[in-house]
């Protein structure tokens, strides 16, 4: 059986020895890195463990060695039959032992050595691992719409996304993490009472009861939670909390949906992206858009993310090109990636908006849109597409 690794450390050195030593081991592969061991690692594991059953966890304890054990417990107990293999620069008694009662299958002495890197090898080969038809994870799943340029529409996406999951019947909560745009409250004419300020400041004491007085409650069913309209207090809410509320919310509810707003660089989105289950960059056909989501592209590639995580959606779609608009197959070659999906503009759209509420909520009005809007989700969602429903780019526009 091929060898799938995922490797979490903080340390650059050590993913690149892992890359080094990958290539020397017939028919492995690294198919995910993660440059952060957090309390919530075991939500991006579980999700790459959903497309990649039989991987292998390799975790880092060198610059943390507390949290990495903690990391690791928790994946075990999420994960049980997850091989895991820890590694340190320390190999005495207590060290070992303390990675075993963790959780770990083996321990691995840095600095990396070719011969014992490959002995590890062998036994994670020998040894029995996952399959396709192992348990399948009962976390909830977080989708995270990010704007490569203003104006492309992935708050109005967002929303509409949520709004077709809270009307199937899905637990579902929609965050807005745009601090500068805040328009996720706007176009559902909700004036919520708390903020995510609110909610970061109470994590200790937060249940679901707590959560859900917290936050507003769309007339769909689904819960909503965004930014104070003040700018100056977004320091005031952390990447550390978010991780805090993400870990909570996947264990209460079915799906979340995220507006990551446009601002990548963010230190709150960016926990958001680590934490997603599909992150679906929206871009339009115009050119300037197109080399800003090649920038994000490579950014995200850079901070570990997987092509299969990353999911193209051209919005306000046009088979119509010209010399200002890029075509599909442009899109593909530049951002060498596959285009998820297209969603065509239209006048219901920018009328909803204006209504101050989701297009999907009234569907006579919405009219073909609402099915293809339908369309777009259950194939994010790897749902089933309804009668007349469209599924994709050629069809839908």
């Amino acid at each position: 059986m091929p060898i799938s690794l995922l490797v979490a450390s903080s340390d650059e050195h050590f993913r690149e020895s892992i890359r080094e030593n990958i290539p020397n081991i017939a028919n492995a592969r690294i198919i995910a890195e993660y440059p952060e061991i957090s309390s919530s690692l075991y939500i991006r594991v579980l999700q790459d463990l959903e497309r990649h059953p039989e991987a292998a966890l390799v975790v880092d304890l060198a610059s943390d060695t507390e949290s990495g054990l903690k990391a690791i417990e928790k994946v075990k107990q999420a994960a049980p039959d997850l091989y895991v293999l820890a590694s340190n620069y320390h190999a005495d008694g207590e060290t070992v032992i303390a990675t075993v009662r963790a959780g770990a299958s083996d321990f691995l002495l840095q600095p990396l050595k070719r011969v014992e890197f490959r002995d590890a090898m062998g036994r994670l080969e020998r040894a029995p691992r996952r399959s396709a038809g192992s348990a399948a994870s009962r976390l909830g799943k977080i989708y995270t719409f990010l704007g490569t340029k203003g104006g492309v529409g992935a708050t109005t996406l967002a929303v509409n996304f949520a709004s077709v999951l809270a009307q199937r019947k899905q637990n579902t909560v929609l965050i807005d993490l745009d601090w500068v745009g805040n328009d996720v409250a706007m176009q559902l004419g909700a004036s919520p009472q708390y903020t995510l300020a609110e909610v970061g400041e109470n994590l200790e004491r937060m249940d679901q009861a707590l959560f859900e007085g917290f936050v507003a409650r769309d007339p769909l069913g689904f819960f909503v939670v965004g930014p104070p309209d003040v700018l100056e207090h977004h320091a005031a809410f952390s990447e550390p909390m978010f991780r805090e509320i993400a870990t909570f919310l996947v264990e209460k509810y079915e799906s979340i949906v995220i507006d990551a707003g446009r601002t990548i660089s963010d230190e709150v989105v960016l926990g958001a992206l680590q934490v997603s289950s599909s992150i679906f960059l929206v871009v339009n056909q115009e050119f300037p858009t197109i080399r800003n989501a090649q920038r994000y592209m490579g950014f995200l590639m850079r901070m570990g993310f997987s092509q299969d995580q990353i999911r193209i959606v051209v919005n306000s779609y046009s088979k119509r090109v010209n010399s200002t608009h890029a075509s599909l197959e442009q899109i593909q070659q530049t951002l060498n990636q596959p285009v998820f999906y297209g969603i065509p503009s239209s006048p219901a759209v920018l009328q909803s908006i204006n209504r101050a509420r989701p297009l999907v909520a009234n569907r006579e009005a919405a009219g073909e849109m609402d099915r293809i809007f339908r369309a777009f989700v259950d194939k994010a969602t790897g749902g089933r597409r309804q009668n007349g429903e469209k599924a994709d780019v050629s069809k839908s526009a």
